[in-house]
């Protein structure tokens, strides 16, 4: 039975990323209803067809080469519908007759930058509603859109249950714009405590999990529903001893913990792991969580243990760098320990781990970091972390991109992939809060905004 949820939910998954004008139903005929006749959605609903696929070409004074680090001058980039079509220098590569030209000749062109750690959906408060959370996940969806994030890995609903999903699915159907998004749903916790008959578990929050099968069950029933990835808690919060010990309480069993990450896999999906550090940090990496994310106390060892395993590391260096951290430990410690400086030590030391691919991911939750300003995170890899510009900029471009399995699609300019372009009035390069200031976004061949060609639509 789970078996044929599965598939049904992989079907719905790969019918969900075709766009909307291919999955039309037709209309009814003859067409008795107002206007030219429309197309009609999954839900039967009518709506007004999309104009047909354009050829648009794009003149790059710079593009940014998101392979290789470097940078090209005066490139064409052709776009047909969707799809880039043809990359090249202007002197060799000649513009199609009746195309849309976009000069930006005096820009930066970049690929789509992709946030790997987002959660659309705010933490939902005491007196949330689902229809008053929606509507602000669809507002931070296009606030990350406008700013140049052209995907996203969402990790987890914040107690909205599935409702991942259907923002995923209704942008991917063209219902409204927003990044391309894979999604983690509900999330796995572990429950230490027995269940208590008279207090149910809220269905829109982590599912609970107590041992082996009810982990392995829960995975299958994310999955199932449509879950792109599986995100585990390996560890709790953090606490200092009185000498000033970072201490990390373990969550799950190590065989509990391995059995959702072999599961996972087993279903073709990955896994995301939060952990702060401690023992779940290190049994997050020996079980082969795909991807690691924070580890504020990540080491050496681990590090070079996540190179041989192929793992990734996210760190969300801005999230956990805020004041907010040290107001924390200030009250918590009276003054005497602070987080940050060891986190920090560890990006570093990451940084400098030869074959680690660390990712960009920004952590961005609706409340201490704002959807829409993402790109603060590269310039804190930068200037934190030791980072080069080019490679900040690979690892929320390439890097990410591998992460998702999108390498083919989106990632850089290349013929073939999705035109997902933004671009900026400086080098970010040599000035990485370029990043802040996008002025151009396509996403799939549809300017979503241009505030560099006069006239253009903003």
């Amino acid at each position: 039975m789970r078996r044929k949820s599965v598939l049904a939910a992989a079907l719905g998954t790969i019918l969900s990323a075709i766009p909307l004008w291919a999955q039309v139903q037709a209309p009814p005929a003859p067409w008795r209803g107002a206007g030219a006749i429309p197309c009609v959605g999954p839900d039967g609903g009518v709506y007004q067809c999309p104009p047909p696929p354009r050829v648009v070409a794009v003149r790059a004074g710079r593009l940014f080469d998101s392979k290789t680090g470097q940078t090209l001058t005066r490139q064409i980039v052709i776009v047909s519908g969707e799809r880039i079509t043809e990359v090249g220098p202007e002197a060799q590569l000649r513009i199609p007759a009746g195309a849309q030209v976009i000069d930006l000749s005096q820009a930066m062109v970049l690929p789509g930058l992709i946030d790997a750690h987002t959660h659309m959906f705010n933490t939902r408060g005491q007196r949330g509603t689902t229809e008053g959370s929606l509507l602000i996940a669809v507002q931070n969806a296009q606030a990350e859109l406008r700013a140049g994030f052209t995907a996203a890995r969402d990790m987890s609903s914040h107690g909205n249950g599935y409702g991942d999903i259907e923002i995923r699915n209704a942008i991917n159907q063209g219902r409204f714009d927003g990044p391309r998004y894979q999604v983690s749903t509900l999330g796995i916790v572990w429950g230490a405590a027995a269940r208590n008959p008279a207090n149910p578990a809220n269905p829109l929050t982590s599912t609970v999990v107590r041992s082996v099968e009810e982990a392995r069950a829960a995975v299958g029933e994310q999955i199932g529903r449509g879950a792109d990835w599986i995100k585990l808690f390996p560890t709790g919060g953090y606490s200092f001893t009185a000498t000033g010990q970072a201490q990390y309480p373990v969550t799950y069993p190590l065989p509990v913990l391995q059995a959702l990450i072999d599961e996972t896999h087993r279903l073709g999906k990955k896994a995301a792991c939060h952990v702060l550090g401690g023992e779940g940090q290190k049994n997050a990496i020996v079980a082969g969580c795909d991807t690691i994310e924070h580890a504020f106390d990540l080491d050496q060892e681990q590090a070079n243990m996540m190179v041989a395993k192929g793992l990734y590391y996210d760190p969300t260096l801005m999230r956990y760098t805020e004041p907010y951290m040290d107001d924390t430990d200030a009250r918590n410690t009276g003054g005497k320990f602070r987080m940050i400086p060891i986190f920090e030590k560890a990006v570093s030391m990451a940084a400098a781990t030869r074959g680690l691919k660390i990712m960009v991911g920004s952590g961005v939750d609706g409340s201490t970091y704002p959807h829409g300003t993402q790109a603060l995170d590269f310039e804190v890899l930068v200037k934190r972390a030791g980072l080069t510009p080019a490679r900040a900029i690979q690892g929320g471009t390439m890097i990410n991109a591998e992460v998702m399995g999108w390498q083919d699609q989106i990632g850089s300019v290349d013929k073939g992939k999705y035109a997902d372009l933004i671009a900026v009035s400086g080098d970010p390069l040599t000035d990485i809060t370029e990043l802040q200031r996008v002025k151009f976004v396509m996403k799939g061949g549809k300017i979503i905004r241009n505030d560099l060609t006069q006239g253009a639509p903003k």
